[in-house]
C-alpha cells in the first residue's frame, strides 16, 4: 500500500474478458495512488479502459488480478455486499446518463443513499443538498419533468449528500450541451472544493481535465506517463 495520505490505491489491476476473438486485456497491470482531497482526471481515447478502471476502483466490478484499497480497507478482499456497504459509507457517483430512478422525485432520489446508510435527519440533509445545486423548486418533480442539466444537478446533490470521502464522476457532461456542461462542471468543482472530497473524473474534455491537480492518461489499458495539471 501507499502512505497514510493515500485515500485510494490500486496495485497491478488487470481486467481480462473473453470475446469471440479470444481473450482481451482491457486493463493491464495498472497501479496508482490518489491522495486525500486530491482531484484527478482520467483521460484517454475510447476503448482505453477508463470506465473499466473506474468500475474496479469503485468495487462495482472485480479485477482478474490486482488489488484496490479504499481508505485503508482492501476493497478487493470484500464480497459484493461488503463492497456495497463500503461504497454507501464513503463513495459518491455522478454518471453521464444520470442514473436517476424514474419512479422517484428529485427529493426521493437524493434521499435514497441516506436511507440506505441509516443517516438521521435525512430529509433535511436531502433538501439542503438540492438547495445547494439550486433546485429548491424542483423537489417534487420526477426525472421526466427535468431538463438534462437539472437531472445532473439532482445526481450531484445525491452524490454529495452522504459527505463521501471519494467522488467518481464518469463523463458528467457527456449528455449536456456546452453551456449547460460548463455550468455543471463549475458546480461539481465548487462543491468538491467546499467538501474537500477526493475527486476522480473520467473525461474526454481536456479543459475539464486541466482543472484537476493531476492527469492520468490511459492508452490500450495501460497508464501513460502522468503529467501535472493546474490545480482548480
Amino acid at each position: 500500500m501507499a502512505d497514510d495520505n493515500s485515500l485510494l490505491v490500486a496495485q497491478d489491476l488487470t481486467k481480462k474478458v473473453t470475446s469471440p476473438e479470444g481473450e482481451l486485456t482491457i486493463l493491464d497491470a495498472v497501479s496508482l495512488a490518489i491522495g486525500k482531497g486530491e482531484t484527478v482526471a482520467v483521460v484517454g481515447p475510447s476503448g482505453a479502459g477508463k470506465s473499466t478502471l473506474l468500475a474496479l476502483l469503485a468495487g462495482l466490478d472485480e479485477p482478474t488480478s490486482g488489488k484496490v484499497w479504499l481508505n485503508g480497507t482492501e476493497l478487493t478482499a470484500l464480497d459484493e455486499d461488503g463492497r456495497a456497504a463500503l461504497r454507501n459509507r464513503q463513495v459518491g457517483f455522478v454518471f453521464q446518463s444520470f442514473h436517476l430512478l424514474p419512479s422517484l422525485t428529485a427529493l426521493e432520489n437524493v434521499l435514497l443513499p441516506l436511507e440506505l446508510s441509516g443517516t438521521e435527519q435525512h430529509e433535511a440533509k436531502a433538501r439542503a443538498a438540492l438547495s445547494r445545486v439550486g433546485l429548491d423548486s424542483r423537489l417534487r418533480h420526477y426525472p421526466r419533468q427535468l431538463s438534462g442539466g437539472e437531472k445532473q444537478r439532482v445526481a450531484i446533490a445525491r452524490a454529495f449528500v452522504t459527505d463521501p470521502a471519494l467522488l467518481f464522476a464518469d463523463e458528467p457532461t457527456g449528455n449536456l450541451d456546452n453551456k449547460t456542461g460548463a455550468h455543471i462542471l463549475n458546480m461539481l468543482f465548487e462543491l468538491n472544493a467546499a467538501a474537500n472530497t477526493t475527486l476522480v473524473l473520467v473525461t474526454h474534455d481536456l479543459d475539464a481535465a486541466q482543472r484537476c491537480h493531476r492527469i492520468i492518461e490511459l492508452a490500450s489499458g495501460r497508464v501513460v506517463q502522468p503529467e501535472a495539471a493546474g490545480a482548480s
